[in-house]
């Protein structure tokens, strides 16, 4: 196939166009040339927030056209028009942050949305659902969950490898048994690219329970060289020290509301559609072969938070 990936250069974008070139797929990236262009890759420069900025897409066809953008939607209506008629398929990366919280029951593709005046990430992600309608042809909407994997520049998984390989005692967040959702950027990867007659919205994620936090970071454990001591702690003092699931916990929520939001949705739908995901542990020593083989510390975005728990307040909690 031919494929246009808009973006192409950073986490999801490369991978999907490492993924679509290894397939032997004929790929263009769209970007501002700002990282490293992906081997085998063709490599279109232009800004899509710039007056003219997509003068480089105004000729050419493709079979299908990626789309990860999850900023101000008015780029993604845009791209959007203009390839319209020129490309079979567009696939647009949105995000499960798309539904209302706190919803009733396990979330599928029918669940209640978020206020499209949303002021936040989840508004940007619904509003470019809506712009991608402007193609006017077959759209996929590509509703990811937690997306773990080589390159990840949000840093979850990362900051849990680079803690584990440290060692000593380390503060693990219960219960050992609590169910964790997500998609390995490769599984997402493959699916998006065998979805060329898949429309509408689609939950992307691995099953609920596809691994649990006592999996996850025993396997991490091991892979990065067995030096961790994993003291597994119950969500009430880990919460009255004032640390933050999520950011200063990566990956970890406790059980509630908000967990079963992210880690408990319905991916029927997506399964049915030839969605397969890999184990648990492939996903980890994956990336952390990708980590170990940097020059350096991994790339972050810089638009989202930090992400880690300080050594003081970990130290805290253990005493």
């Amino acid at each position: 196939m031919r494929i246009l990936i808009l973006g192409g250069s950073g986490f999801v974008g490369r991978v999907l166009a490492s993924t679509a070139v290894a397939a032997g797929h004929r790929v263009t990236v769209f970007n501002r040339g700002r990282r490293d262009p992906v081997p085998g890759a063709e490599t279109l420069l232009g800004d899509r927030l710039a007056p003219g900025g997509l003068a480089a897409l105004r000729t050419g066809t493709w079979d299908q056209v990626i789309d990860t953008w999850s900023a101000e939607a008015s780029a993604v209506g845009t791209a959007a028009a203009l390839l319209a008629g020129r490309a079979g398929h567009l696939v647009y990366v949105s995000s499960r942050s798309v539904y209302r919280f706190p919803a009733t029951g396990v979330l599928d593709e029918t669940a209640p949305l978020v206020d499209p005046g949303d002021p936040g990430y989840a508004g940007d992600k619904l509003r470019g659902e809506r712009a991608a309608e402007a193609f006017g042809g077959a759209v996929l909407l590509a509703r990811a969950g937690l997306i773990l994997g080589p390159h990840e520049d949000v840093g979850r998984l990362p900051w849990w490898l680079d803690r584990l390989r440290r060692g000593g005692p380390t503060l693990a967040p219960g219960p050992r048994d609590l169910p964790l959702q997500y998609i390995d950027v490769r599984d997402l990867a493959e699916f998006v690219l065998g979805a060329v007659g898949v429309t509408g919205a689609v939950n992307v994620v691995g099953p609920s329970g596809h691994t649990t936090m006592g999996e996850l970071l025993q396997t991490a454990a091991a892979i990065t060289g067995g030096r961790a001591e994993l003291r597994w702690t119950d969500p009430e003092p880990i919460l009255a020290a004032g640390v933050q699931p999520w950011t200063d916990l990566p990956i970890w929520l406790p059980p509630g509301e908000l967990h079963d939001f992210l880690h408990r949705g319905d991916v029927g739908t997506a399964l049915a559609a030839g969605l397969r995901c890999r184990p648990v542990a492939e996903t980890v020593a994956d990336t952390w072969a990708w980590l170990s083989a940097l020059p350096g510390p991994a790339r972050r975005r810089a638009d989202r938070p930090a992400v880690g728990l300080s050594p003081q307040i970990e130290a805290e909690l253990l005493a």
